[in-house]
């Protein structure tokens, strides 16, 4: 009898446990189209979320692709703040420029820092995000969480006297990366990329240090590629690629390179060669100090010794096994969880 009804009772909290779940509306905010590292994020969040909850993906960004763009600007300011008003959230879950607006209580509202740079805007631009980090910043301090996603930007904001703060690293499908001998072999043939080692070097745009990345190894027997709209015009091969053929890519690549220039949140790129067990030499700056040297891989802070670097990886293929021990371990299960126990969460 006493049994009986403690499993009755177990089966009553989960019922009203679920029950609140369901009911309960999520709403994540994304503010840009781009498919940069915190976008991605902001994604495995949802994806974490929504079978559990009633759960909406929101972007706000700019959808003009000319220069008229900066136009529309304004508009995501409007949006952000139209969202800010909606009666039916129970928890907003927002990017960093998002968290310009507050939703009202009884709403939670939790930021999403990834990283946080401007050196990439246009220079005319740089004043209006130099004051939208400002008011952001004082925000924050009234959100109920930040959630940062590496040591590095744990301790910048502990270092600004934030006490609001959740770690919660990135999560990747491991299977996703597992590729046969022929399928890499048929991707080098499409791209005419036989016959010598690949260096990837990054995502076509300046801040990632591929201008300088190619100067450093120009003079290498090597294959350099790089990914993405081409927005530096280089004399490498640069592939636009869809997220399996990506992958592929750095699967195929002998190297990879992630000599970003500003402060990274992590590195996707970098994460996602070493799950593909490719070694990875990398700037370090910001949070992919603690991805590379938790993975033993080679930082390199000047690319004068870039080159030395790179013909050192090539000769020991074995940072690749190094780098995929660790970085397997970042799993979806153990994402879901932390997100979970933060949206259940009363403080």
């Amino acid at each position: 009898m006493v049994t009986g009804s403690v499993v009755a009772l177990l089966f009553f909290g989960n019922f009203v446990i679920q029950s609140k779940q369901i009911k309960m509306k999520i709403a994540i905010i994304n503010t840009t189209y781009q498919k940069y590292g915190g976008s991605i994020y902001t994604e495995m969040i949802f994806k974490a979320l929504s079978k559990d909850f009633k759960s909406e993906f929101i972007n706000t960004g700019v959808r003009t692709k000319s220069i008229l763009k900066y136009l529309e600007a304004p508009l995501v300011l409007w949006r952000i703040f139209e969202f800010s008003k909606r009666k039916n959230i129970a928890i907003a879950i927002k990017n960093f420029e998002a968290s310009i607006f507050l939703n009202q209580k009884p709403a939670k509202n939790i930021a999403v820092v990834y990283h946080i740079d401007n050196s990439s805007r246009p220079f005319f631009l740089k004043p209006f995000f130099f004051m939208l980090e400002k008011i952001v910043f004082a925000n924050l301090k009234k959100f109920d969480k930040i959630v940062v996603i590496s040591s590095y930007w744990e301790d910048f904001f502990r270092g600004k006297g934030f006490k609001n703060l959740t770690k919660i690293y990135c999560a990747f499908d491991v299977e996703e990366f597992d590729f046969s001998k022929e399928e890499i072999e048929s991707f080098k043939k499409r791209h005419h990329l036989t016959g010598k080692p690949i260096i990837y070097i990054g995502n076509c745009t300046k801040g990632k240090g591929v201008v300088e990345s190619y100067a450093a190894l120009k003079d290498l027997d090597v294959y350099l590629v790089t990914s993405g709209k081409k927005r530096v015009n280089l004399p490498v091969t640069n592939l636009e690629l869809d997220r399996k053929d990506y992958l592929r890519l750095l699967k195929s690549s002998s190297v990879v390179i992630t000599m970003s220039k500003f402060k990274e949140g992590w590195n996707m790129t970098a994460h996602e060669a070493m799950l593909c067990k490719t070694p990875v030499i990398g700037s370090g700056l910001g949070g992919m100090r603690e991805l590379l040297e938790g993975g033993g891989q080679v930082i390199c802070e000047n690319f004068l010794h870039l080159q030395e670097k790179v013909k050192y990886c090539l000769a020991h293929p074995e940072f690749g096994a190094r780098g995929y021990n660790y970085a397997k371990n970042f799993i979806a299960e153990r994402f879901k969880k932390q997100w979970m126990d933060l949206i259940n969460s009363s403080d």
